[in-house]
């Protein structure tokens, strides 16, 4: 005899559909936020570690490495440098922009090219560095240059044409390698301009003459300049689920929920597909049918829909983190816990949806069942 489990998924197809659909979507929330969550934070991890400068200068709460403000008067780089032990102070300009299709957002950098290329042992690979001023000395604002991955993701080329700051259109005249910081960086009077910050910075690289005694050097700056915030490039917490507040509770949060809808859209399934079939249940009862068995029918149904809804989630998923990274460049990256999470969430919450109903099923009386219409 057909299987009663198969053959109920078969005979209803549009709520079989929606209850895995129900499933599938619990698991996108889970899958989608924690691989967003943990590709930025690998991918900023990756590119900090390129920074050979061994401290960074900023005004008090200003150490977040996602901060975005202009107010620190770039006079500080010449103070720095007066500071014993300091070889090298570099300011720094960093603002977040609307992506360049329109879907996303850019972190874009203003800094001197050749300075910051010395200081961190970086080269161009194709093109030229941008031009704070052209041969007449007029101020050049419209150039960019790239990382290799921002590039290759963005189909980038110097002479291409790169928008930010919303609908801005910047020319691309240089690749550079490795990648470090933001991916998209300009000249420090470009950005300067652009946001409309003359004369300041968001912070100040500084590059120590030996690297062995930079906490020296740091108490030396807090002395010469106090009230100001220093951080140790090393200790930069590139962790971007610490470096958001209550991050862990709103991922924790979001993962109750999925369980949650994955067990009232089976629960609502299973217990609708008892009513429709109170007749047949009577029939199972009458023929001798366990509680036990009519409530592990009930159940493997459940689980069979849950892992219909897994296998799509998983699916759709991977199909949606590929199709955004791709046109928006931000960085999705699975792990296996979070994936066994989902799938715990959709079996355990499919089985769990299904309790009740089962139990329901089991207990009805057979000759009620039987002359239910």
């Amino acid at each position: 005899m057909e299987s009663l489990v198969t053959a109920n998924v078969r005979q209803r197809p549009v709520r079989a559909f929606v209850s895995a659909a129900g499933v599938a979507l619990g698991v996108c929330l889970v899958m989608l936020f924690t691989g967003l969550t943990r590709g930025m934070s690998s991918d900023l991890q990756r590119r900090s570690q390129s920074l050979k400068a061994e401290i960074i200068f900023t005004r008090p709460n200003g150490d977040n490495p996602l901060a975005t403000s202009a107010s620190l008067p770039v006079k500080y780089v010449d103070l720095l440098t007066q500071v014993d032990g300091v070889a090298m102070a570099l300011p720094d300009v960093r603002y977040v922009s609307q992506g360049g299709n329109g879907f996303g957002f850019e972190q874009v950098e203003g800094v001197d090219w050749a300075q910051f290329a010395a200081m961190n042992d970086m080269t161009l690979v194709a093109g030229r560095a941008p031009r704070a001023a052209d041969e007449s000395g007029k101020p050049v604002l419209d150039e960019v240059i790239v990382d290799e991955t921002k590039a290759k993701n963005s189909h980038l080329s110097p002479g291409s044409t790169l928008m930010l700051f919303g609908n801005k259109p910047y020319k691309v005249v240089g690749i550079y390698s490795p990648e470090a910081g933001p991916r998209v960086k300009m000249s420090l009077a470009a950005m300067q301009d652009a946001i409309e910050a003359p004369n300041k910075c968001t912070l100040i690289y500084v590059k120590v003459k030996d690297p062995s005694r930079a906490v020296e050097v740091a108490q030396r700056i807090r002395e010469a300049l106090p009230g100001n915030n220093l951080q140790m490039t090393r200790d930069i917490v590139t962790n971007f689920e610490k470096s958001i507040p209550f991050l862990g509770v709103f991922l924790r949060t979001l993962v109750g929920l999925s369980a949650i809808v994955s067990m009232l859209v089976v629960m609502l399934a299973m217990y609708t597909t008892i009513t429709e079939r109170t007749r047949e249940i009577g029939i199972l009862k009458a023929l001798g049918a366990s509680r036990g068995f009519i409530v592990a029918e009930i159940e493997k149904e459940a689980v069979l829909i849950s892992a219909i809804g897994l296998a799509a989630g998983f699916l759709v998923s991977f199909a949606a983190g590929y199709l955004i990274q791709r046109n928006s460049g931000l960085l999705f990256e699975y792990s296996w816990t979070w994936a066994l999470t989902a799938v715990f969430i959709g079996l355990a919450g499919g089985a769990l949806g299904a309790l009740y109903p089962a139990v329901r099923a089991a207990n009805l009386d057979a000759v009620s069942a039987l002359a239910y219409e």
